[in-house]
């Protein structure tokens, strides 16, 4: 009587453990490079380093605790330090997103990436990819190699974010040091510490021990509720867009020698409120009446541009990039210009997105 009760346990254990495992949702986690997948000469070395050394399958290796939280899965889509980045590799790994995320097997993508572009490849893919699916992105700001890397942890979180059903739906995220943010208002602000994320409008939640606590949603429009959409963009480069950034005694040349260059858009991070050096204007007003999108944004971290303060936009014709930084402006002028010239229109687009 006894062996066969064992027996039924034991057989029941077993069904519970198989459905378990049934139960879990698939992640995929698409590598990228970055101080994530970076190594240096020693323990004590946690800001020199190389970047984009370590593959994929050893990244997820190293934390095998992982695969309690989903059924697991690597892709090397590029090796390289994400300030190296261009268009090419930004479309490519957004169309290989998509691809993963129109799987039915597939319920969430975590992407690993170097810090110093993260952003801004979170916001591209939270304006062109259309899903509910989660879309995590993650980096470290030590290597793998240094004492108290953050790397294992932090890739341990954003596949249990990804993996979360109650993750749905809010957008793309950038997962760091345990807080959830908004690909789109969040920004790299400390090179070296491990805080180095910050969003002036708050994290969207946070993650501890692989349970996300949820705290505020965006209202701006994302991915399935984009006007944008990867598989509508053809070759492997944007409409050119630039920065100058505003300081005091500023030259004109700049602005110009991008427009020679064939910007379509220039982005000025402006002091203050998107100021502009009344120098500066007349440059602008004549590249504006050639065709190149003036768009005022800040230097300034926080805060936001108001449109007709400081300079009269309606006037000129120029645009305001509402609270996004310049970097993130930069991608949504470049996205702005597969649709319209419009300067109204691409003012409605800074407004919504």
């Amino acid at each position: 009587m006894m062996k066969k009760t064992l027996t039924a346990l034991t057989l029941s254990l077993g069904l519970v453990l198989s459905f378990s495992s049934y139960a879990k949702n698939n992640v995929v986690v698409v590598a990228t490079g970055g101080t994530i997948a970076g190594a240096g000469a020693s323990s004590t070395n946690s800001a020199t380093y190389t970047a984009a050394k370590v593959p994929v399958d050893d990244l997820l290796n190293a934390v095998p605790q992982i695969k309690d939280l989903a059924n697991v899965r690597g892709v090397q889509a590029l090796q390289v330090a994400s300030e190296s980045i261009t268009d090419k590799e930004l479309l490519s790994l957004a169309r290989q997103v998509n691809d993963l995320v129109k799987k039915p097997d597939v319920n969430g993508v975590v992407i690993t990436h170097g810090t110093d572009t993260l952003e801004e490849t979170a916001f591209f893919l939270n304006l062109v990819v259309h899903t509910d699916k989660p879309i995590v992105l993650v980096g470290s700001m030590r290597p793998s190699t240094a004492l108290s890397a953050d790397g294992p942890l932090n890739l341990y979180s954003a596949v249990a974010l990804a993996a979360d059903d109650s993750a749905k739906g809010k957008g793309t995220f950038i997962l760091m040091n345990d807080s959830i943010f908004a690909a789109r208002d969040v920004s790299k602000t400390i090179n070296l510490h491990t805080n180095a994320f910050v969003s002036q409008w708050g994290a969207l939640g946070t993650l501890i021990e692989g349970k996300s606590y949820w705290f505020r949603q965006s209202v701006k429009r994302f991915n399935n509720r984009s006007e944008f959409n990867i598989e509508n963009i053809k070759g492997d480069a944007l409409p050119l867009v630039q920065i100058v950034y505003g300081s005091g005694n500023m030259l004109p040349d700049a602005y110009t020698a991008y427009a020679k260059a064939g910007a379509k858009a220039i982005i000025h991070a402006g002091t203050g409120n998107g100021s502009v050096a009344k120098n500066i204007v007349p440059t602008l007003n004549q590249l504006q009446q050639q065709g190149v999108q003036i768009i005022r944004s800040s230097r300034v971290p926080q805060g936001f541009v108001l449109r007709n303060a400081e300079q009269p936009d309606d006037k000129y014709g120029w645009v305001v990039a509402h609270d996004l930084n310049p970097q993130k402006a930069k991608l949504l002028a470049a996205l702005a210009l597969t649709k319209t010239k419009d300067a109204k229109e691409i003012q409605r687009m800074f407004w919504e997105y």
